[in-house]
């Protein structure tokens, strides 16, 4: 893989409304859990679910939103240490699912990861665990 395809676009990034009502609002979304980590995900038709064609071609086929909630960590200091761990660990191994849906036309993948731990980890088993859920998600897609 080159360099330039491991980054973590703007694109890349869930921040829709629209979108992240679709992944969450109405059925369809599964979820899958690797302990602190909880994943939920949805892969839907490109034109059929957004309303905007074209803003929908400068985007990725794979879409990713980290949540931290505010119960788990009160400071924001050591919310964002968690985001910027889980972002880094799928920048590392996204390519397990975007593969899969480069496969498929007119897909787009909506992946949300959500914090489920009262406590800090280490960077090395959080990527273990953002690895394992993102194969888990490459072999359901």
């Amino acid at each position: 893989m080159e360099k330039h395809e491991e980054r973590l676009r703007k694109g890349e990034r869930l921040c829709s409304k629209k979108l992240i009502d679709t992944l969450f609002g109405t059925g369809g979304s599964h979820a899958m859990t690797a302990f602190p980590l909880k994943a939920v995900y949805r892969l839907i038709d490109c034109k059929s679910e957004t309303s905007a064609p074209e803003e929908t071609v400068m985007e990725s086929n794979v879409q990713v939103l980290v949540s931290v909630p505010k119960k788990h960590f009160k400071r924001a200091v050591k919310r964002n240490r968690v985001k910027r761990q889980v972002r880094e660990a799928y920048r590392k191994h996204k390519s397990f699912v975007t593969l899969r849906v480069n496969e498929q036309t007119d897909k787009q993948l909506l992946i949300a990861f959500i914090w489920l731990s009262n406590e800090l980890m280490d960077s090395v088993t959080i990527e273990q665990r953002v690895c394992n859920l993102l194969q888990r998600i490459g072999e359901r897609i």
